[in-house]
């Protein structure tokens, strides 16, 4: 029998879950109108709102600059991407046969998978960084989407090991029989079946991926510098500077967030799938 629920009840809920939002949003609406006021503006005690002068000029000097925010955009793409596309490489395979070909320590080295991710990164810091030196890496791409690939890869099996969970084996095993390679069985066969699950986690860890911030900042200078590292120029010896913090910021986290958007809805199915049978 569903329960009913009456209006006041319903409002109640909407004025609650528009505060948690609003609350949870306010960081970024703050940074949003802090980037259209002057230094002196964005550090006024007691703050300004919306009485102030809006104006473009500290997104005319990011652009103008020599941050090089173009640069930056392009880094932060390919890294995302490319750490993301290497990782399904070899989530596909291992997720599939720690779901279909499960042995006796598949839940022993899941968890062990997912207890890296309990570690500090600045435990593996200096073998890292000292071993890109030596190969001649420091502030490459290629080095960042190894990486940040490495770092996300447990994350990435997880979740597709519980998306290809919920796939009936009979199917795959009515492949075999119609004479499927494993290839065929993976690509032409599991993947297609999968794709709201797998679309969610390459979804997933590309905002990891955009906003890591401590191995980027770290193993880049210039040339493979991407926007979580570009913001940190806005912190100088001379002082914070607020106002262009805030536009850097602004347009670091604009393609990620029209991104998730735009691409909510498949988030949602692919972070659902499987919930309801």
């Amino acid at each position: 029998m569903a329960r009913s629920t009456t209006t006041k009840q319903k409002i109640g809920w909407t004025i609650i879950v528009w505060t948690i939002a609003l609350a949870i949003f306010f960081p970024v609406i703050w940074t949003f109108l802090t980037s259209f006021k002057t230094e002196g503006e964005a550090i006024a005690n007691p703050p300004v709102f919306f009485n102030f002068d809006w104006n473009l000029d500290n997104y005319k000097i990011i652009l103008a600059g020599e941050a090089n925010y173009p640069k930056s955009l392009m880094n932060s793409i390919i890294i995302a991407l490319g750490s993301t596309l290497l990782g399904l490489v070899f989530a596909v395979p291992a997720a599939w046969s720690m779901a279909f070909q499960p042995g006796r320590w598949t839940k022993d080295i899941l968890m062990a998978m997912l207890g890296t991710k309990m570690m500090p990164a600045v435990g593996v810091l200096m073998p890292i960084y000292l071993f890109l030196v030596w190969i001649d890496l420091l502030d490459s791409r290629i080095a960042l989407v190894v990486i940040l690939m490495m770092m996300n890869l447990p994350i990435i099996i997880w979740m597709l090991y519980t998306y290809f969970k919920e796939i009936p084996k009979d199917i795959l095993e009515a492949s075999r029989m119609d004479g499927a390679s494993l290839r065929g069985e993976i690509l032409y066969v599991l993947v297609p079946m999968a794709i709201p699950g797998i679309a969610s986690t390459m979804l997933l860890n590309i905002i990891l991926a955009w906003n890591e911030a401590f191995w980027t900042i770290i193993l880049t200078t210039t040339s493979a510098k991407p926007l979580s590292a570009f913001m940190v120029e806005f912190s100088t010896k001379q002082g914070l500077f607020y106002a262009q913090l805030s536009a850097a910021s602004v347009m670091a986290i604009a393609p990620i967030l029209i991104m998730g958007w735009f691409s909510q809805k498949q988030l949602v199915s692919g972070l659902t799938f499987g919930a309801v049978k």
